[in-house]
């Protein structure tokens, strides 16, 4: 079993930085895809950033959240910087395609989630 044990959330001013990982483990082989959601009270779940052998991020977030992993750890991180009220949400991390040592492959991976909450 793959777990995803996250951390870094919390309360941050606006226009303040927070820096979220997430450290998958379990007997792992490789993850293509690492990412992270996020879901704001009252409103669906989101893509903010996803890292394979290239980054994606959602327009919302472009130029102030950066994404990026450590192979050698399994784990992944969002830098987020210039925090604006709006991206107070609970932030889900996210691996895909999951090969264990053996090769059996699961398709997704969700963490528990972390609270990140963008407020004076």
């Amino acid at each position: 079993q793959v777990q995803l044990v996250e951390s870094g959330g919390g309360l941050v001013q606006p226009g303040g930085s927070l820096r979220l990982s997430c450290a998958a483990s379990g007997t792992i082989f490789s993850i293509y895809a690492m990412g992270w959601y996020r879901q704001a009270p009252g409103k669906q779940r989101e893509l903010v950033a996803v890292i394979t052998g290239k980054t994606n991020y959602a327009d919302s977030v472009k130029g102030r959240f950066t994404i990026s992993r450590d192979n050698a750890k399994n784990t992944v991180y969002l830098q987020m910087n210039s925090l604006k009220p709006e991206d107070t949400a609970v932030y889900y991390c996210y691996v895909g395609d999951v090969q264990y040592v053996g090769g059996r492959r699961i398709p997704e991976v969700w963490g528990q989630g972390t609270l990140v909450t963008v407020s004076s």
